[in-house]
């Protein structure tokens, strides 16, 4: 992992607001958190110079649930229902993270083919989240004008086909309680391997709509081109990972440095852009689905026969039980590097004693008092999304 340290000049968040020589009068302005651009639970307060940003500071707290201390009173093998909500563009690798954690506390080993499944899973959800993304990117770029309505509707065309493919395996299309410690808890249907080669090659070949809607968009690239920029060094500092540390030039993918499931078995091909910008995070995850897609059929043609869980059968809420013991388990999501640390109880108990995560849309949404100074009111919309952050794992 390289990065070029090069000493910038950054605004300071920290910035006393009487020290500022506006133009005008400075106006504060509450973005959020009823702004569609906020998802309704997340607030920044904007001072403003005229159009000019001089000043930003995020609120996040406003869906806040309790779901780490939730965790902390249930069981082991009852949490995978309650993390579902945590990512709920991508659950699946939400449930993925936190069952690693508690496999190497308690240690079970998952078999190859639950590792190669959770493969298949984890690609297909950063498909689905991908699309998700670029598609209510568009509309918060302005709908519309240069296409962004029409390219929502595509998006979310194919990720319904993701959608119908997870309801056949798990009989749910959003939440899907799948994972569990020691591997999986369905299997595939007969055929579906087949129907997932077909909407792969599906959503390929439409690759060249969303890029032609994007990036090739003059208005798109007015947008984004230059606007919202963060510099490697500074991402590094704030604990930012994923597609929005890879396009500020950040070599760093979790999959292929710290592999886990069966990514040690693959090559993973890292996207990267220098840029640091909304239109290089864009490219990036752009190129991140053609990765996924290219992922999930080197998992299908591998997938070996075998059992989908190490572990017992659940009979008991409290089965699992670790005396002492603590583990951290990163893996790469959509958004970044998905953390739980676990801590175990002692005395043969059933629930972990702390339970933390490390959300990287957190991560991301301290970016904001650094790269919205200087930026327009309009800008501020256009990098907010560019973060991809969802508030389900930021206020947990």
């Amino acid at each position: 992992m390289e990065v070029a340290l090069r000493k910038i000049q950054r605004p300071d968040p920290y910035l006393d607001i009487a020290d500022v020589e506006a133009d005008a009068e400075l106006m504060l302005l509450h973005l959020g958190p009823q702004h569609p651009s906020t998802h309704g639970v997340f607030r920044i307060d904007l001072y403003l110079d005229g159009e000019i940003i001089v000043k930003a500071v995020p609120f996040p707290g406003y869906l806040h649930r309790g779901v780490e201390k939730l965790c902390e009173r249930l069981t082991f093998v009852q949490q995978t229902p309650v993390v579902d909500k945590h990512d709920y563009v991508a659950p699946m690798t939400s449930e993925q993270a936190i069952n690693m954690a508690f496999e190497a506390l308690l240690k079970v080993e998952v078999p190859r083919r639950a590792r190669y499944l959770r493969s298949i899973f984890a690609e297909m959800q950063r498909i689905a989240s991908h699309l998700l993304w670029l598609g209510t990117f568009t509309l918060d770029l302005g709908g519309a004008m240069g296409g962004g309505t029409t390219l929502f509707m595509h998006c979310f065309r194919e990720r319904e086909t993701i959608l119908d493919l997870f309801e056949e395996v798990t009989g749910a299309r959003f939440h899907y309680n799948t994972h569990t410690i020691g591997g999986n808890r369905h299997d595939l249907t007969a055929g579906w391997a087949a129907k997932v080669k077909s909407a792969m090659d599906l959503i390929e070949s439409r690759l060249s709509e969303y890029v032609s809607m994007s990036y090739e968009n003059r208005i798109f690239r007015q947008r984004t081109s230059g606007v919202g920029v963060l510099d490697g060094a500074l991402a590094l500092e704030l604990g930012v990972s994923g597609p929005i540390l890879r396009a500020s030039g950040v070599d760093h993918d979790l999959r292929r440095d710290a592999p886990f499931h069966a990514y040690d078995e693959v090559e993973v091909k890292v996207a990267t852009a220098t840029e640091g910008d909304c239109l290089a995070r864009t490219k990036v995850r752009v190129e991140e689905l053609r990765e996924s897609i290219r992922l999930v059929r080197l998992f299908l043609d591998g997938l070996p026969e075998g059992p989908i869980n190490g572990g017992k059968p659940i009979k008991l809420a409290g089965q699992y039980k670790v005396n002492t013991g603590q583990v951290y388990v990163g893996i790469e999501t959509p958004r970044g590097e998905l953390g739980t640390y676990v801590i175990a109880g002692g005395e043969g108990g059933a629930s972990p004693y702390r339970l933390k995560f490390r959300a990287p849309s957190l991560h991301a949404l301290s970016t904001l008092p650094y790269v919205l100074p200087g930026a327009t009111l309009s800008d501020c919309v256009a990098i907010l999304g560019s973060l991809d952050p969802i508030m389900g794992e930021v206020d947990r």
